[in-house]
């Protein structure tokens, strides 16, 4: 578990180039608060405990803005950036390394019992205000747009963006940063042009 809380804090100082110390992003960084605590409230739910697990998790969402259900499962290396409005499931898996920014919802689209959030893979980025419903399976690798919703698996190295979400970079291909910034201005440009009441194409 140890290792575990150090790699939750690295991460945070690999990924944010605004943060500046350990100490100050364990005592500032509402992500890093909301997944801590949600490693607490598994823990107790894996224990058997999941009444006082949801009282924890209830307690961490009024103070981070934060919602993980305590059953979700989440690999190591999450980095949650500025935190407020992120929602995750009942049964959301979460990978390893995943980066996802405020306002992305991993939720479910049926009242039904069982499996109903998604599978997101390692390596996954997914951006501000993305919803990914139902029990979908995000690639490893792959990269979420902003504001996108996402109610279809995605191939492993694909970028997604619009609603509802399109394949913008071919299956298998690997986006690296500087083509991932081209991607979001080009999002912006679509978001301007939605708003705007425009015709727009990719």
């Amino acid at each position: 578990m140890k290792s575990t809380l150090r790699r939750d804090v690295e991460v945070v100082l690999e990924r944010d180039p605004a943060a500046r110390s350990t100490l100050e992003v364990v005592l500032t960084y509402p992500g890093l608060h909301a997944l801590w605590g949600y490693r607490l409230a598994h823990a107790l739910w894996e224990g058997d405990m999941q009444l006082l697990a949801r009282l924890v998790s209830a307690f961490v969402r009024v103070v981070t803005g934060v919602d993980i259900h305590p059953a979700a499962v989440i690999g190591q290396g999450l980095f949650i950036d500025h935190a407020i409005g992120v929602v995750v499931g009942e049964t959301a898996v979460i990978g390893d390394d995943v980066t996802m920014y405020h306002g992305v919802t991993l939720g479910g689209l049926t009242l039904s019992k069982g499996k109903r959030h998604p599978t997101v893979g390692d390596r996954v980025m997914i951006g501000a205000g993305a919803k990914v419903l139902g029990p979908v399976t995000i690639g490893d690798d792959s990269r979420i747009g902003a504001n996108a919703v996402v109610v279809h698996d995605v191939p492993a190295g694909s970028v997604i963006v619009g609603v509802p979400g399109r394949l913008l970079a071919p299956q298998g291909h690997v986006a690296g940063p500087a083509e991932v910034v081209d991607l979001m201005v080009r999002v912006e440009e679509l978001e301007r042009q939605v708003a705007a009441d425009e015709d727009y194409t990719i």
